[in-house]
């Protein structure tokens, strides 16, 4: 049996290709690749010829089956994406499942990864932080996210594509109000750009400045709340949702979950009011 190699990739940067992630993928039998015409430019670089497999989010379920075959059948496998480490935010997390399933084993050879580099020059907290990734681009499901994580005090992490970034930076500070941000962008690149500022102001500036390149926000987290110690003051909390956009009942869930008070009683207290 092979063995699956999960190698990380240069975000920006060819520079930061580490020595073992060249060696390693100069020995596989195969590389699967986000997309093969990005991995061959990197592949070109360092004067690696293998072949590649392309594996990517419209073909996972189909490519996957046949990678693990090739695996058990004794060749050796790396897969990569276009920048970063594999499986973060990545179908690759997909075929490390499959894997994981059928045996085969795993291994890692790390490598840059954007949101690690991001917090670590945000200027912000990095005791405690959490991942997000993308927002859904489906309204319903990114305001429940956001209601979510809006009480963590954990520092923030998403990443998001320029043409979203301006509606993202307007529904954040209406759920999280006016945090500090960082906002990078071009990581490792020659324009390499990381804009401290806070989310009124982010909203501001992008609306007069057209957003370019992917970024990655790091947001500082909400200050330890005092939880609703009565049903009137987790009232409030529900109201305050609702106000953002987000639906009576999903709202009364989400404060339900996290007050432990009914959702049915704060739901009826919801449409009394309404009445």
């Amino acid at each position: 049996m092979g063995k699956l190699y999960v190698v990380g990739t240069p975000i920006g940067n060819l520079g930061d290709m580490t020595y073992r992630g060249v060696e390693t993928l100069k020995s596989v039998d195969f590389i699967c690749a986000e997309d093969t015409r990005v991995t061959a430019k990197l592949l070109n670089y360092f004067d690696i010829k293998k072949p590649l497999v392309s594996y990517h989010e419209h073909n996972a379920r189909t490519a996957g089956d046949g990678i693990c075959e090739r695996i058990l059948a004794g060749e050796n496998a790396a897969i990569v994406t276009d920048a970063g480490m594999p499986c973060i935010s990545d179908p690759g997390e997909q075929l490390v499942k499959l894997c994981a399933l059928r045996g085969v084993e795993v291994a890692v050879v790390p490598g840059p990864t954007a949101a690690m580099s991001a917090i670590a020059v945000s200027g912000l907290s990095t005791a405690r932080f959490r991942f997000e990734g993308f927002l859904s681009v489906t309204k319903k499901q990114r305001l429940e996210r956001l209601a979510q994580v809006k009480d963590s005090t954990a520092t923030l992490i998403f990443y998001e594509a320029p043409h979203k970034l301006l509606p993202t930076l307007e529904d954040m500070l209406g759920f999280f109000g006016d945090r500090r941000i960082a906002l990078c962008r071009e990581l490792t690149k020659i324009h390499e750009e990381i804009f401290r500022t806070t989310l009124s102001e982010a909203v501001e500036f992008y609306k007069q400045n057209k957003p370019k390149g992917e970024f990655v926000l790091v947001i500082e987290g909400a200050e330890q709340a005092a939880p609703a110690e009565t049903v009137e003051e987790a009232l409030e909390q529900v109201k305050a949702l609702v106000d953002k956009g987000m639906r009576g009942a999903d709202a009364c869930k989400q404060i339900a979950k996290a007050t432990g008070f009914s959702k049915g009683e704060l739901y009826n207290l919801l449409l009394e009011e309404n009445t």
